[in-house]
């Protein structure tokens, strides 16, 4: 007799003290194991004593916060999606004496269990200012429901989820999650003066319930500040937000923290600096076949390269550190470098791998909770693009040539523990976050990061990138492999700039040059497109030709780029 499969009920819309209602097609069983936790590989060693950074707390003027990484499961949605779609919710436990919860916690199931939440507490102080002022921190008037799942029997696990109603003059920061329909208790977690936070946004979309009626859409997001870069005040909580019927129009009607405490006191010191370079410095391999290698600046600078000024026909020399070069001011056309004229250019070309270092900018990040440690490394020259298509790979010629290459990785350390947290791998006019849990080590806590081929992008695996649309299975080829060709960061580095300890750092001269590290030649690089173009059955030709158009204008003419300080993140985020 064929066996009947189980048929489940479609799903029910409806209402409960208000709100929108859902009910799954599936069901969601509680887990009673523990989650999978994440370690760094090897253990954090204990830092030299400073200021405040790695203590575990962090003051941000009236409100005091640590980070809580200790969870309690509450409920997954595993029982109705596929693992990699799944979402767990947690509460955060272990809360240190006086601080106050602020929302609750979730990530995708598959991945293991390494997010945080903040929690925060009053900070006592004697500021004549402040003693007019509302409290800090202040219970919600109460909970409103924006989703929940009734529970068809009693095998299956119900869940509700809870925004607060903070009092007027508040802001909430973030939600709860319950398995049972009653409101969570008005203690449960606390809403934080208005002035004391900052505007968020949504960042990733990580549940989410379709459905053709909007207003019955529901959808878990997690959080960002808006106000980010190295003088952005805003801090991440940790926390989601949840909505039923919210649109990308309208605010979030949760908030971030502000720090406002004008010390940045949880920021590494120069000792500090040093021990996590050392202890997390990646090692940076390049492509076997890679024949445009790194260089140090003083390297390029002694073996000719050339500073040019507009109108001016000959170069001048520039010296080894860069003294006579222009600083200050922006890119305005009026100066720029180029390789040396005599025979020297090929050998300068191909750069020097002995010499080459990371060239280090330590910065504050996410209001001072984390450091952003941007390891710059750079070559004298890029190489020429390669298209591929299909099974078939074309050279481009010039195409993606120019004279001076500057590219980088950053390293985001929780200022809390020291504890290495993701890293940013810069790629080309974009790049990508990747998790310390997704990241490749070569030696105890230290990554790996590969160099793509003649392009010098950075990616956190080895393997072939396609820049363009995989779909079609057209765009220009990033190669990335591990060779004998590379360099370790924890040991070959140079610390040019950390603005926040003044006069600590001196920055080399060649840093405030704002012009281009390589002259601007325009070329015909179109023929070279036109010819694949003109190659493709017609039904391709149109797809092709606006993909092409996608391209980064680097490939369309030699024009060195801009150094590392003028670039938009140097003082903002990465792009992410």
């Amino acid at each position: 007799m064929q066996e009947r499969k189980k048929e489940f009920a479609p799903a029910i819309y409806g209402e409960m003290n208000g709100s929108k209602c859902f009910r799954w097609n599936a069901n969601a069983m509680p887990q009673s194991s523990s989650p999978q936790t994440f370690s760094l590989p090897s253990p954090i060693p204990q830092w030299s004593q400073g200021q405040g950074f790695a203590s575990g707390l962090i003051n941000l003027g009236e409100i005091q916060v640590s980070k809580v990484t200790r969870f309690e499961f509450i409920w997954s949605s595993s029982g109705m999606l596929d693992t990699k779609k799944a979402v767990t919710f947690y509460r955060p436990v272990e809360i240190p004496d006086s601080f106050r919860i602020l929302g609750h916690y979730c990530q995708s199931c598959d991945k293991p269990l390494r997010g945080f939440v903040l929690v925060g507490r009053e900070v006592e102080t004697a500021d004549i200012c402040n003693q007019d002022k509302l409290p800090p921190m202040k219970n919600p008037l109460d909970f409103k429901l924006v989703w929940g799942e009734n529970a068809a029997s009693l095998e299956i696990s119900s869940v509700y989820f809870w925004v607060p109603e903070p009092p007027e003059g508040y802001k909430a920061l973030g939600c709860l999650v319950t398995t049972k329909h009653e409101k969570p208790s008005l203690d449960e977690m606390c809403c934080v003066r208005t002035d004391l936070t900052h505007k968020c946004e949504p960042y990733r979309q990580i549940l989410t319930s379709g459905s053709r009626i909007p207003e019955f859409s529901f959808q878990v997001c997690s959080l960002r500040p808006c106000d980010r870069g190295m003088l952005g005040k805003g801090v991440c909580v940790g926390t989601f937000f949840c909505s039923s019927g919210w649109t990308m129009r309208e605010d979030v009607p949760v908030a971030c923290l502000k720090n406002l405490n004008p010390a940045i006191l949880a920021m590494p010191n120069l000792q500090q600096i040093h021990a996590l370079i050392n202890h997390y410095g990646p090692t940076i391999f390049f492509h076997p076949q890679e024949i445009y290698l790194p260089s140090s600046v003083d390297w390029f600078f002694n073996n000719g390269a050339l500073l040019y000024t507009k109108g001016v026909s000959k170069g001048e020399r520039i010296d080894a550190t860069g003294s006579n070069l222009p600083g200050g001011g922006s890119n305005d056309g009026q100066f720029w470098i180029d390789l040396p004229r005599d025979d020297k250019r090929d050998v300068v070309k191909r750069g020097d791998l002995k010499s080459a270092k990371l060239y280090v900018h330590v910065k504050a990040a996410v209001g001072g909770t984390f450091t952003d440690i941007a390891m710059w490394v750079f070559c004298p020259f890029n190489g020429p693009a390669t298209l591929k298509f299909g099974i078939k790979n074309i050279p481009l010629g010039r195409v993606g040539e120019h004279v001076g290459d500057w590219e980088h990785f950053t390293l985001r350390i929780s200022n809390f523990s020291g504890e290495l947290y993701s890293i940013y791998f810069s790629q080309h006019s974009g790049g990508e976050w990747v998790d310390a849990c997704d990241l490749d080590y070569i030696e105890g806590n230290k990554a790996i990061v590969y160099s793509s081929k003649c392009g010098h992008a950075s990616y956190p695996r080895p393997g072939t990138c396609i820049q363009g649309s995989s779909k079609l299975g057209i765009g220009i080829r990033n190669d990335a492999a591990r060779s004998n060709l590379y360099v370790d960061s924890s040991v070959h580095y140079e610390l040019v700039a950390a603005e926040y300890l003044e006069n600590d750092v001196t920055e080399p001269q060649w840093l405030q040059f704002m012009r281009e590290w390589g002259p601007k030649i325009v070329y015909d690089s179109k023929t070279e497109l036109d010819k694949v173009i003109n190659a493709l059955p017609r039904m391709l030709k149109y797809s092709v030709k606006n993909l092409f158009n996608k391209f980064p204008v680097e490939l369309y003419g030699e024009e060195g780029p801009t150094g590392p300080k003028e670039k938009n993140n140097w003082l903002e985020d990465e792009r992410w």
